[in-house]
């Protein structure tokens, strides 16, 4: 990359103010420095936390990502905020029960890939950190295949689809309540589990702690824990461990 742009401007065909900007590591917006090189060193561009920022600083933040042309993934966004920025960038995509806002670039080649992503959840009130969790592995670049509502309350609806599940280059396991899904889980198949502790539960579920509790405890081997509601993190680990998946697929 910096190769090509020190070639451009002995060529003439880019200027110097352009240069030191493509080569500037991040971009000082005053309330935010956006990193321009994390896809350079991680593989994904900057994911913008949407919770705790204004609907005017998400604007400006996703415009300058988007000009850069870089995918865009803003996460824990209210509807009244992605109201306000689709006015303005409608080729943008909500998910209300995820609270995530997107955009991709679809002119991009897309890469044909082999292997997938489970995301596996417990129950429908655990939906919206499971669609976090499968929104933000597609926006990253894997396929997601989608198993809800088979929690060890009726534990015969995981059987059915066990198969598949056990298919994936990795699953990422999302339950409140006791938390015990990502045990069973990963007591039958044979990949990473990524397991995704919710604040869904009574009071002595204390938000979500006793299932975070339980999956950091679990028995079965393989299973990595993230925080309690954390589908994005969630997604993000699995998505990586699906890219090494894929490398080692075109050996």
């Amino acid at each position: 990359m910096v190769e090509e742009i020190l070639k451009q401007v002995k060529q003439g065909t880019l200027s110097i103010d352009d240069a030191k900007q493509q080569l500037a590591t991040y971009e000082n917006l005053g309330f935010a420095k956006i990193d321009h090189h994390r896809k350079n060193r991680q593989g994904f561009p900057e994911i913008v936390f949407g919770e705790g920022k204004t609907k005017e600083q998400i604007q400006t933040i996703v415009n300058v990502i988007k000009g850069r042309g870089d995918n865009v993934l803003v996460t824990r966004i209210s509807q009244d905020k992605a109201d306000f920025i689709l006015h303005s960038n409608p080729e943008f995509v909500y998910n209300e029960t995820a609270q995530i806002l997107y955009w991709t670039d679809t002119t991009q080649d897309q890469k044909q890939r082999d292997g997938y992503v489970a995301i596996v959840c417990a129950g429908t009130s655990d939906l919206r950190v499971a669609e976090e969790a499968a929104i933000t592995a597609e926006v990253l670049g894997s396929t997601v295949r989608r198993f809800y509502d088979v929690g060890v309350a009726g534990i015969h609806r995981l059987f059915d689809n066990i198969d598949e599940i056990r298919n994936a280059n990795v699953s990422v396991v999302v339950a409140g309540m006791e938390g015990a899904l990502p045990s069973v889980v990963g007591g039958l198949v044979s990949h990473p589990i990524i397991a995704v502790p919710t604040s869904i539960g009574y009071g002595a579920n204390f938000q979500g702690l006793s299932a975070l509790l339980t999956m950091l405890n679990s028995c079965a081997s393989g299973i990595s824990v993230v925080n309690i509601d954390n589908g994005f993190g969630g997604a993000y680990s699995a998505v990586l461990i699906d890219q090494l998946a894929q490398k080692e697929n075109v050996k």
